[in-house]
């Protein structure tokens, strides 16, 4: 087994992760960059949010605020700044927005009853094999690094999950480590979360250096929001670090509309480019946001122009609370195909399902592979 040097304790964690998060570190502000103001001066509260886009306060499509329990209100104000004011529709709102329909789980709206929704809906927990660490697919495996994030997306899959048990702090990660070490089957290790770009560039290094130094890691795969939320965290010391580890980094940032991809996104998305990082975008399918040919042209369109492959277009993940989301499989199909005929084929993400337990993500536009599953893939939606 290849040595595993122990995860460091970085002594600036109380000020770079200083920020109100999940984690509930609350301390006070000491040179800390702009990405980590923004994170702590967020907008938490609905009146606040629907003053900022010009609709009335306690509009009837907002619910009460709080969200769906433990996943209450939370966006960035760079990310309010890019919701077209006055509409009460606009698809960067609706995916912040608190809904009465989030308890109400059992309607998808227009009068179609959900069901199959859950608070594990793609098999987390019985994936789980240590602390932080999930497997589901040969040869890669996922660490869920941390449950803080930048942004409360209301469709979140893991809006239920219990973060509670993920490990705390450099040394907590050693275990970890060393399992990852022990398999060299383990080609890529997926760092997921929350949003691991929430921790400071020296808590990332931590984790992400020793990691890629293992002998069999090939590549890290990092998921996250933030360069299209935050897009000031993308940082001269984070493309450093990215750019000089011994194994492949990619990332997956994850933006659902071309509207979120304004000109400082564009500039982040690039430095990231320059840095020797590929770029994938993972979407998902949503009604209201982006159930259109046309939103789905303009967002391939879009990323394509800023360097980002649209690699995925996942269908809605059955979460609970999630449901008026929903778009049916057939129509996600049709919307797809209807896409191939606009693009080009680089240019069109792979329509895809996660579903518990299978060995492989879902290709619904298999037209063989859709019909035959298709009481397993969405049986009363398809």
């Amino acid at each position: 087994m290849p040595h595993v040097e122990p995860v460091p304790t970085d002594s600036r964690l109380a000020v770079a992760d200083g920020c109100r998060t999940s984690e509930g570190v609350g301390q006070r502000w000491v040179d800390a960059p702009t990405w980590q103001l923004e994170l702590a001066s967020a907008v938490r509260d609905l009146d606040e949010l629907l003053r900022l886009v010009g609709l009335p306060e306690r509009s009837p499509l907002g619910g009460d605020g709080s969200g769906n329990g433990a996943f209450p209100l939370l966006v960035p104000r760079s990310f309010v700044r890019r919701i077209r004011p006055g509409d009460p529709h606009d698809p960067l709102l609706r995916q912040v927005l608190p809904s009465p329909r989030e308890h109400q789980p059992e309607l998808a709206g227009e009068g179609v009853v959900a069901t199959g929704y859950r608070d594990d809906p793609v098999g987390d927990t019985a994936a789980t094999v240590a602390a932080g660490l999930l497997q589901k697919y040969a040869g890669r495996a996922l660490i869920v690094a941390t449950g803080t994030c930048a942004v409360h997306c209301r469709y979140c899959f893991r809006q239920h999950f219990d973060y509670g048990e993920l490990p705390r702090g450099g040394a907590a990660w050693e275990p970890t480590l060393r399992q990852i070490a022990a398999d060299a089957s383990l080609h890529e290790i997926i760092i997921s979360g929350g949003d691991p770009l929430s921790w400071s560039d020296g808590r990332l290094a931590a984790l992400v250096e020793p990691l890629a130094s293992i002998e069999h890691v090939r590549r890290v795969r990092i998921h996250t929001r933030l360069p299209i939320v935050v897009p000031s965290r993308v940082t001269d010391t984070l493309t450093a670090l990215l750019a000089d580890l011994p194994a492949r980094v990619w990332m997956v940032v994850h933006a659902n509309h071309a509207a979120e991809l304004d000109a400082s996104v564009a500039a982040a998305l690039r430095r990231l480019a320059a840095a020797g990082v590929p770029l994938l975008n993972q979407a998902v399918l949503l009604r209201g946001v982006n159930d259109s040919v046309d939103a789905l042209a303009e967002l391939g369109e879009r990323l394509v122009d800023v360097g980002v492959v649209p690699y995925y277009l996942h269908q809605l993940d059955r979460v609970r609370g999630a449901a008026h989301f929903d778009v049916p499989v057939r129509e996600g199909v049709r919307l797809v195909r209807a896409l191939s005929e606009r693009l080009p084929g680089y240019a069109v993400p792979r329509y895809v399902q996660e579903r518990a337990g299978a060995s492989h993500k879902i290709d619904l536009l298999d037209t063989a592979g859709a019909h035959a599953d298709r009481a397993a893939i969405a049986p009363d939606r398809y």
